[in-house]
């Protein structure tokens, strides 16, 4: 049977997802890598361990409940519709983004690369639009409500097609795929994408340059669509889901032991030949993410399928707290690491500190008010008071999407 209603889990998966992003991020002054914008002097191996996990797999979730929003968002919308409200909810926040909160980002970065102005002598070269990192015009984070625009752009009236009753034949035909463990198969083509083309085009967040990923994105996007327009699917991932937590787990261990033993392309323990072998070992990321999102999905659906009175709170913070969250961990940071502490020290105060500040930022001065909710891609008060009280608030979700 179809549904229109929200489901709870999907929004508590949602929510859980944006604090994961909030412990991701918060590790990356501290990890091993050296790509992030504030890096503290000492780094943990560790903690680039723990970073490496959530890569895998807090994108994939966020794409797929994405997909089930729009799922949502297109009741009773036409294409056009749906795309004027994605304009609003996606892209005013993301121009909002690139002018006003990645701007202090690239600032502090360029204080620790020996920019000796304040931030008013910096702001002016945004306007130069040189793409970061050689210029300061860039969308960081936000690169994920760029992507998920573009998606819903060209896929509107794909999405105004199978919601509506022209596609009733080719939904009873998707539940075929809910018997036994079928229902993997959705992710058997992006699997092999990723196995065949990452290492060609590796994962850039730039759009022009990411041409693997941004197809690969792309497919939890559609995936989530499709399993809630036929809810049989959903209730498969729901019975499958110790199977798809075992494959997760398993080729997660099988990627670390061939990480941490340097049996990898271009090493010397590497000794597989063949296009086969490197196509498989570049799949086991992709096969990693498919699992712990079809897993979590599956207990999310089975343990966080009830509604709390703190829900519809959470719901409307957590968009803004996402686009907000970056920033201030990199203000901080900018001063954290210069802090005589242990690097766990530091990051417990990082994700204590952040999420403090940004939940204070969204409730005391973005909340309360029409223009900020508008420019942070809310809806407006006034209709978020009146879902409360009418079937309204079943038939879309609170916020523009899964992040």
């Amino acid at each position: 049977m179809e549904t229109t209603q929200r489901q709870s889990y999907l929004d508590w998966l949602r929510i859980l997802s944006i604090l994961g992003i909030l412990f991701f991020h918060s590790a990356m002054p501290y990890d091993q890598g050296d790509w992030w914008h504030i890096k503290n002097k000492e780094t943990s191996d560790l903690m680039m361990e723990v970073a490496f996990f959530m890569h895998q797999v807090r994108m994939p979730l966020l794409f797929f409940i994405s997909g089930t929003v729009s799922y949502y968002m297109m009741q009773k919308r036409t294409s056009l519709g749906f795309i004027g409200l994605r304009f609003r909810r996606l892209f005013i926040p993301l121009l909002v983004g690139m002018f006003i909160i990645v701007p202090p980002q690239i600032y502090m970065e360029r204080l620790t690369q020996g920019f000796k102005g304040n931030f008013w002598d910096f702001y002016p070269s945004v306007f130069k639009f040189v793409p970061y990192p050689k210029g300061s015009f860039s969308w960081h984070h936000l690169w994920f409500i760029c992507y998920l625009f573009i998606y819903d752009l060209v896929f509107a009236p794909v999405f105004a097609w199978l919601v509506s009753p022209k596609s009733q034949a080719f939904r009873e035909k998707l539940a075929v795929l809910a018997k036994g463990k079928l229902v993997f198969l959705l992710a058997v083509p992006s699997i092999i994408w990723l196995g065949l083309l990452s290492w060609k085009l590796p994962e850039t967040n730039d759009l022009l340059h990411d041409g693997c990923y941004f197809v690969y994105w792309l497919s939890f996007v559609l995936v989530g669509f499709i399993c809630i327009l036929q809810p049989k699917l959903m209730d498969s991932l729901e019975r499958n889901r110790r199977s798809a937590l075992a494959i997760g787990f398993l080729s997660f261990m099988a990627m670390n032991y061939m990480r941490w033993n340097k049996i990898e392309p271009g090493y010397p323990n590497w000794h597989f030949e063949g296009e086969f072998f490197y196509t498989a070992f570049r799949s086991l990321r992709a096969t990693i993410g498919w699992g712990w999102v079809f897993a979590l999905i599956g207990y999310g659906k089975h343990y966080l399928d009830q509604k709390h009175k703190v829900l519809n709170y959470l719901n409307q913070a957590v968009y803004p707290f996402y686009i907000l969250h970056q920033t201030v961990i990199v203000i901080l940071t900018y001063y954290v690491v210069q802090a005589q502490e242990t690097i766990l020290m530091k990051y417990i105060f990082t994700v204590a500190a952040t999420f403090f500040i940004s939940v204070l930022i969204y409730h005391l001065f973005i909340q309360p008010y029409s223009v900020m909710r508008f420019l942070f891609g809310m809806k407006p008060k006034s209709k978020v008071k009146t879902a409360v009280t009418t079937k309204k608030e079943e038939l879309e979700p609170v916020v523009a999407l899964s992040a």
